[in-house]
Formats: C-alpha cells, structure tokens, sequence
C-alpha cells in the first residue's frame, strides 16, 4: 500500500488529468514534478484503484461480440455490424458501409488491394468507399477471373475500375473467366502473358477483399457464368462442402474438399490466401453462417466484418 502522502498526490494529479482535463505537461509545471513522474502517478493511481477506467460501448457496437469470435477463431479482427434483422439482402448495404470505412482508415499509401470478383457484399463495399486524403500508390488487382457472362460482366469491372478510381489507384485485371472449361484450358490461360502477369502480383497484396459463398452460387456469381455444373456441385456437396473463398472449396473444419474443380479456377489458391498479411472477409446471413464459420476454422481469412445475428451463431457453444 502506498504512503499516505503519496496517496495524496495520486489522487490529486488524477484529479486534474481526468476531472479538470489538465494535461499532463501543465500537471507537472503546476506540481514541480517531472513529465515522467506525473505519468508514473497515474499509473500507480489505476494500480490503487484511485482511478477506475471504463468502457461504455454505445447502442448499436458489439465489442462482446467481436472479441469472442477473434478469441474463438484466432483472427486478428472481428468487426461487427449493428442491423435491424436477419435479411441477407438488408444486410448486405450495412456491411458494404462497414467495410468501406474499416478500408478507409487502414489503408496505407503502396498497398496492394486483391478483390474478388463476383462478389454482391463486395460490390456494396466499393459502392461505400470514399478517397482517402493522402493515399498514394495504390494498386487494384482481381484475384479471381472477370470475364463472365457480357450482360452480368459490368460488376467485376466495377469492382476493380471504381475502387481504384476511388482510391486514385490503378487497376489490375485478370482477362479470363474465373472457372476455365477445363483443367488444360485453365492452364492455358494461366500462361496468357496478361493473365500470367497479374497472377505473379499475387505476392505482393498487402489487402485482400473476398466474399465467402454457400455452395450454392449466388444470384451475382450464376449471372456471370463462373459457376460449376449441378453434378459437380453434387460431388462437392457429397466431398462435404460446405462453402467457398474464390471458388475454392473447402468442409466444415475449412479443409479443401476438391473433387477437380480447383483445377478449373484461374485465380489466388487458399495457400496464397493465407500468406496475405489481412485478408478480409465480409459475409453475412444465415445461408452463409456455416461457410463463414468454415473458413475462420481454415484459416482462409483473418479480418471478419459481418452482422451481429451471424457473430452470435458463430459464437454459440
């Protein structure tokens, strides 16, 4: 226990930093303390319970939430979003503005930014982004082939042409079709100087972007053509898939559960994935939560931003 005297002196200099909003040069000016004692004091004054911080998370913030599923899973960060029902389709714009503004803050001027192609949630963060004051050097690249259906083909341009234009970056497509006819046509497009050309940046994103996908193809993702025929999908469903990232498949404990198919893609593989410093994912919804939560269990992500009906699923025992 502390001295009596010193007591008074936490107390006093606690008094001023935190009630009187003193700063802590001006404590230690009014005191004739040095900077590093004044800070010494309100150290010891939490230490003596002097002073006691709390956090009050406002309505609408879930901080419980996040640090359960970072804890759960192991990831370096959960965001959860605040929204007024379990509606996949009136989720999608809340976390499209979330992940807009995670973006927005940590970006750094040089990143390298993968996005995936054929992704709705991704589609609704790019259409939230805003420029960022500062940011210099930025690079788009698609980590998942573009070319799809014509009619359907606008999306994967708009995700990769807006967010660099946003960002007063430049873009970086992948010119072939996401999922190729067949394993050797697959392999000669991966040789096309400017497919091959894109897939060798693949090591040096800083960010990736995807979406996570039911094995069900979703209405974006069946509109481009990149899609699997039914028999495949039935062998992925019999192999215990359960969802994908960038149509790479994986089961419930986020192992890959390939029947072929992974053959056929042209794009990043789950092993590149992970090398990526953040990898973000953003998904949400109950057709989604158990692709979600096979793909924390893989390690296929390390940034989470989804709604706070998915984060409490996820979390249950």
């Amino acid at each position: 226990m502390a001295a009596p005297e010193e007591l008074r002196l936490m107390t006093r200099v606690a008094r001023m930093y935190y009630t009187e909003g003193v700063r802590q040069p001006q404590i230690a000016d009014r005191l004739g303390l040095s900077q590093a004692r004044v800070s010494r004091l309100l150290k010891r004054a939490e230490e003596q319970g002097i002073v006691r911080i709390t956090v009050s998370a406002p309505q609408g913030t879930h901080p419980g939430l996040e640090g359960a599923l970072q804890e759960r899973y192991g990831i370096r960060l959960a965001l959860v979003v605040d929204v007024p029902d379990d509606d996949e389709q009136r989720i999608l714009p809340e976390l499209g503005a979330a992940a807009a503004y995670y973006l927005e803050v940590t970006l750094r001027s040089g990143d390298v930014i993968g996005i995936s192609s054929w992704s709705a949630s991704l589609l609704a963060v790019v259409d939230h982004l805003r420029p960022v004051p500062g940011l210099t050097g930025v690079r788009v690249l698609q980590v998942l082939g573009g070319v799809g259906d014509p009619a359907a083909a606008e999306h994967a341009t708009r995700l990769t042409d807006r967010m660099a234009h946003v960002l007063q970056g430049s873009p970086v497509h992948l010119p072939s079709p996401g999922v190729a006819g067949s394993a050797a046509s697959a392999r000669a497009l991966r040789e096309d100087p400017f497919v091959a050309a894109g897939m060798a940046l693949f090591k040096e994103i800083t960010v990736a972007l995807v979406g996570i996908g039911s094995l069900e193809p979703s209405r974006v993702l069946a509109s481009s053509g990149n899609v699997f025929a039914a028999g495949e999908l039935a062998r992925l469903r019999a192999a215990g898939a359960v969802g994908d990232v960038c149509l790479h498949f994986f089961d419930a404990a986020g192992r890959p559960t390939d029947t072929g198919t992974a053959l056929r893609v042209i794009g990043i593989t789950p092993e590149q994935l992970r090398a990526v410093p953040r990898c973000v994912a953003v998904a949400g919804g109950r057709r989604k939560t158990e692709a979600v939560r096979a793909a924390l269990r893989g390690g296929l992500v390390n940034v989470l931003i989804t709604d706070r009906f998915t984060a409490e699923r996820l979390t249950r025992p």
